[in-house]
Formats: C-alpha cells, structure tokens, sequence
C-alpha cells in the first residue's frame, strides 16, 4: 500500500490543508480521514488524480529523524574509516524534512552542499528496547530519504549537527510504502541523469532489525520518527541548479533540485 500526503487543487473542493491518502494502480488517490499512523486506514469517499495534486513529504516526524552513518562498507572505506563495530548514528531535526520536487537551499556558510541517498523507516509506534525479532510490529512502512549534508561543516565542526540539519536538508518521499521488505532491492542516485550511487540494500553492515533493536535502546522512538539507514559509496557535491532523484526498486523515486549558494 502507498500512503501519500499531499496538498489538493484549489478546485478539488477538498479544502486547502494537507490531507493523506492511498495511491492505488490507477494513479487515483483514495482520501483518508486523518493521519493514517495515528488514525488508521480510514477512507472517505472522495477520490482525487495523482496528477491533479502536490505531493509532500509523506510524514513529518513529530520528534525526530535518527540517521546512521557508515552502514555501507564502501561508502565508510571513501570516507577514509573502517566499518563500525556498532551503528553509528545522530540526528537532523524534523524542520530539515522537505517533500518531493521541493527545493533544497544551499546555506550561505557552506561551500560544499552533498547528496546521500538513503532508505527510511517510518515508525509507527511508541517503542523502548525493541526486540529484533518484534521490529515489524513498530514498522509503519518505508520511504526514500537524502541525508543532504554540508560536507565542508562536517569536516571543519567535528560533529554533525550543524553540517545535516539546515532547512531543507532532509528530502523525503515520494510515499511511505507499507509492504515493501528490504533486501536485494537497489539504491541507485543520479545527479542531472547520471548515475553516482548503486548499491543493493543487502549491503548495510546493519540490517534493520539491528538498526531498531539499537536505536530503541538508545531513545524512546515515537510514531512519526523516521530512521535513515546510511548511504553506500558514491556521494558528492551538488552544483546550484542541479537535480538529485533516489530511487529504491520496489519504492518509487524522490528528485530535488537545489537552490544557488545564499548571499
């Protein structure tokens, strides 16, 4: 099932707030009544065309975005480090989640703004210390997200905050896919139509399972929380004007262009 949240035409007569729905085969999408994490799958009777609406970010995390750095073999040996013994993760902050074809702003106090594409979790309810054999029943389903970073903060700060959580700077969607199962399904990232990251998800060091069991022992995740689960080799600088689309086979594609350096 793919649960979308969009804003409706003017003249939909659906209202001007965003609003979630199902997107069935037919590029028609189903209205459902409320926050489907919180409210369940309750449709209405409206029904509106893929094509007739604005995607957003198909969830805005009510806490937060937990990450985890280096969960690729290859992406940690370009980053000039050996795989980690256990996850390694940090946070952005919910205002840094941006929706599909929004416009990533490249920040004034960077010189280098790089993508990361990445598969998210969404979670779907409260949870602490989750079992790996229990992480489905805390699973809401899964979206794409690009970990946008200012690689040359990263470098100069030492730790991460400042370099992964400007506005803007966590693209997610293009929906939440509630039946996908990760496995031999490709990451692949292309920069203006060329190809920068190909990678299977069978390649985390940190399978999801493991990925929930350590985060939840670490931090209460709340409904809404996304996790994303590393990017693999590839990543790179992101001119001004260019466009970034992530696709996960089995999910869909995210693209975003992003904005000239601020003065």
């Amino acid at each position: 099932m793919r649960i979308v949240r969009f804003s409706p035409n003017a003249n939909s007569g659906l209202g001007n707030d965003p609003l979630f729905g199902v997107l069935n085969d037919e590029d028609q999408i189903l209205v459902l009544r409320g926050d489907p994490i919180y409210s369940g799958i309750v449709p209405t009777e409206s029904k509106v065309a893929l094509a007739d609406v604005r995607l957003l970010a198909p969830v805005i995390p009510r806490s937060k975005v937990v990450c985890v750095g280096k969960n690729y073999a290859d992406h940690a040996a370009e980053m000039g480090s050996d795989v980690p013994k256990e996850p390694v993760i940090f946070l952005k902050p919910n205002t840094s989640v941006i929706g599909p074809n929004d416009l990533i702003q490249w920040p004034r106090m960077s010189e280098r703004v790089d993508f990361e594409g990445e598969l998210a979790v969404v979670i779907s309810r409260i949870c602490k210390d989750v079992p790996v054999e229990k992480v489905d029943d805390v699973i809401f389903g899964y979206t794409i997200g690009n970990d946008v970073t200012a690689r040359d903060l990263q470098k100069v700060d030492g730790q991460w905050n400042r370099a992964k959580g400007f506005d803007t700077f966590c693209p997610l969607g293009p929906w939440i896919e509630t039946d996908f199962i990760p496995g031999p399904q490709k990451i692949i990232t292309t920069l203006n139509g060329e190809v920068k990251q190909s990678e299977p998800l069978s390649s985390m060091n940190f399978k999801i399972p493991q990925i929930i069991n350590f985060i939840s022992s670490v931090m209460t995740l709340l409904p809404g929380d996304v996790i994303l689960t590393g990017t693999p080799a590839g990543i790179g600088p992101m001119p001004a004007g260019a466009e970034v689309t992530v696709m996960i086979e089995g999910i869909g594609s995210l693209s975003n262009k992003v904005s000239p350096r601020a003065n």
